[in-house]
């Protein structure tokens, strides 16, 4: 079968400021060093971090961080919490912060703000990089929950403050909040997410609604990916989720399909426009 696909880019998706200033970063020193270690993935997306990986940076997690000793160690746009500060200057390492501006502020404000004996709740990813080091501003004591089921099973003091890993959705952030309310809790919410993430809702939106199929390429590890991908599917039935090129199905497409290309975040441009080439050649 002969496809003539017309196939277009969102041109407002690929990398937030704190994406591109992490890998800016990494890449201005890989320029001059043979390697750089970088704690963590650089970014939630596979083929970038092996696209840097080809460069020289060495991805480490943080029992390898405590092996080395002198070494320039990248600290990537999540964040990291003081404890992994503190072993940088027990180890004599020199940290490369490209942290995040946005979740910058918010380490800030969880960490300086409130009472000591101030209950904390995080609406958060367990495990993910940016709430470990939310949660270590506040020394653990912190209540991280990715659904409200899940505090069912929680004894909460009347009293508490809410807030949000910066990618999370706006929508359900306060859904939570006035849900909590309801229940007769005192909540004071601080409504923490990026908007360079939020605002994205609105365009992937008007975006995915002009054509017959939608490719959504990202990192399945991206937390931002999942629920920008549930944006389009919600508006476009016919969205696919895809990591790289090899997860195309031609089985997806009708001869003269008009496809949109849209990502994460945490997508690469280069990587969606591989996606469209790859469309363009059937």
């Amino acid at each position: 079968m002969k496809y003539d696909l017309a196939v277009t880019i969102d041109k407002a998706s690929g990398f937030c400021f704190g994406v591109v200033y992490a890998i800016d970063m990494a890449e201005d020193i890989l320029d001059e060093d043979e390697y750089l270690y970088c704690l963590g993935d650089i970014v939630h997306n596979d083929e970038e971090v092996k696209r840097l990986t080809a460069k020289g940076l060495r991805i480490i997690d943080h029992e390898q961080l405590r092996e080395l000793k002198n070494e320039k160690v990248l600290i990537r746009a999540h964040g990291e919490a003081p404890s992994t500060y503190q072993l940088a200057l027990e180890n004599e390492l020199i940290l490369i912060d490209a942290s995040c501006p946005v979740v910058l502020k918010l380490q800030n404000r969880i960490k300086n703000s409130h009472d000591e004996d101030e209950q904390i709740l995080i609406f958060g990813k367990h495990g993910h990089a940016e709430v470990i080091g939310l949660q270590g501003q506040t020394d653990g004591k912190a209540i991280v929950f990715q659904d409200l089921a899940e505090l069912d099973e929680v004894a909460l003091p009347p009293k508490f403050t809410l807030y949000s890993q910066t990618t999370k959705s706006t929508d359900k952030f306060y859904h939570i909040k006035e849900e909590l309310i309801s229940r007769g809790y005192d909540v004071k919410a601080n409504d923490t997410i990026c908007r360079q993430v939020s605002n994205r809702y609105g365009d992937l939106e008007k975006f995915v609604v002009n054509f017959d199929k939608i490719l959504f390429v990202s990192g399945k590890k991206s937390s931002n990916g999942k629920v920008l991908y549930d944006v389009c599917k919600k508006y476009n039935t016919n969205a696919y989720f895809i990591s790289n090129i090899e997860e195309i199905d031609l089985n997806w497409f009708s001869a003269k399909d008009k496809v949109g290309i849209c990502g994460a975040t945490s997508t690469p441009m280069w990587l969606m426009e591989q996606v469209k080439a790859k469309l363009e050649s059937y």
